[in-house]
C-alpha cells in the first residue's frame, strides 16, 4: 500500500505537458478542478473523462501510474459510493431492510467516483511533470503580487514545496521501517482494523524521529548555504516566459469549460 502512494513523485520527461510553463499548470489544475465541479449531467462527464484521458497521453506517462495513486483512496471512493447510492433522496428502485437505493443515489454515487477520479489524476499530472524546484519557483511567481501587502509568498511556497517533495521520502521511509518490524516478527496484515492500528504504533516513533532528523538537516543545510528567504533585492536563478504552448493550452482549457456548459443541457441514457 505505501509503495502505491505516488503523490509528490515527479517523472522526468520531455513531453509537450513537461514543456509548459509552471504558472500556467497551477491555474490549468486550478481551472480544471473547478470545471469538475460546474460539470452535472452524463454528457458533460463523459466528455470530461475524454479531456482527462486525452492529457493524460500528453505527458506520455503510463496510466499504470495514475491508477497505482488511485489504490490508497479505494477505501474512500467504495465508504462515498455506498453513502450516495443508500442515502440519496428520489424514486426508489428498490429496498432491502433498512437501505432504499435510488435511481438519484445511483447517479450521484457515479458522478462523485468520476470527479474524484478525475481530481486525484489532473493534480498528479501537476507533480508528475513538473519537478519541486520548478513548481516552487512558479507558485512564488504566481503569488507575487500578493508579496505588495507583505504576505511572506517565499516562504509559504518554499514551505508547500519543502511538503510535497517529503513525501515520498517519508514514505520510502516508512517502508523500511515496516520491512525492519516484519523482519522481527511482526504482524501488520492479519487480525482486525483495531489489531493492525495497534501493529502500526512501533512504526510512528522511529518515523518521527526520522522525520525530525531530516527537517534538522535541512535546516542546518539552508544556514550553511546562508539562505535568508526573500530578502530585498534577491533575484532569480530561472526566469519563466510564456510560449506559444501555454497560450494555446488556456485556450484550450477555456473551450473546454464552455463546451462543458453547453453539454450540462444534454442528457446521455436517462442521466
Amino acid at each position: 500500500m505505501i509503495k502505491d502512494i505516488t503523490i509528490g513523485q515527479y517523472f522526468p520527461g520531455d513531453s509537450v505537458i513537461h514543456r509548459l510553463d509552471p504558472r500556467v499548470k497551477i491555474v490549468l489544475v486550478i481551472l480544471y478542478i473547478a470545471f469538475l465541479f460546474i460539470i452535472q449531467t452524463a454528457a458533460a462527464y463523459l466528455f470530461a473523462l475524454a479531456v482527462t484521458f486525452f492529457f493524460v497521453i500528453l505527458t506520455k506517462i503510463p496510466l499504470k501510474m495514475y491508477l497505482r495513486g488511485l489504490k490508497p483512496l479505494l477505501f474512500i471512493l467504495i465508504f462515498t459510493a455506498f453513502l450516495n447510492i443508500f442515502y440519496s433522496t428520489g424514486d426508489p428502485l428498490f429496498q432491502f431492510w433498512i437501505f432504499t437505493v435510488t435511481a438519484q443515489g445511483i447517479k450521484n454515487a457515479v458522478f462523485m467516483i468520476l470527479r474524484i477520479f478525475m481530481l486525484v489524476i489532473s493534480t498528479s499530472m501537476l507533480t508528475y511533470t513538473t519537478s519541486p524546484i520548478v513548481l516552487t519557483g512558479g507558485l512564488e511567481r504566481l503569488l507575487s503580487p500578493l508579496s505588495k501587502i507583505r504576505l511572506p509568498v517565499h516562504e509559504f511556497s518554499m514551505m508547500m514545496t519543502i511538503a510535497l517533495r517529503f513525501i515520498p521520502t517519508l514514505l520510502e521511509e516508512t517502508d523500511k521501517i515496516m520491512n525492519a518490524q516484519k523482519a522481527r516478527g511482526a504482524d501488520f496484515e492479519t487480525g482486525g482494523l483495531i489489531k493492525r492500528a495497534k501493529a502500526l504504533a512501533p512504526i510512528l516513533i522511529p518515523l518521527f524521529i526520522s522525520a525530525f532528523r531530516r527537517a534538522d538537516d535541512l535546516a542546518v543545510a539552508m544556514e550553511c548555504r546562508c539562505y535568508t528567504g526573500s530578502g530585498e533585492g534577491r533575484t532569480h536563478f530561472v526566469t519563466y516566459s510564456m510560449s506559444a504552448a501555454d497560450y494555446i493550452s488556456l485556450v484550450i482549457l477555456f473551450s473546454v469549460i464552455a463546451a462543458a456548459i453547453l453539454l450540462n443541457f444534454v442528457t446521455v441514457m436517462g442521466f
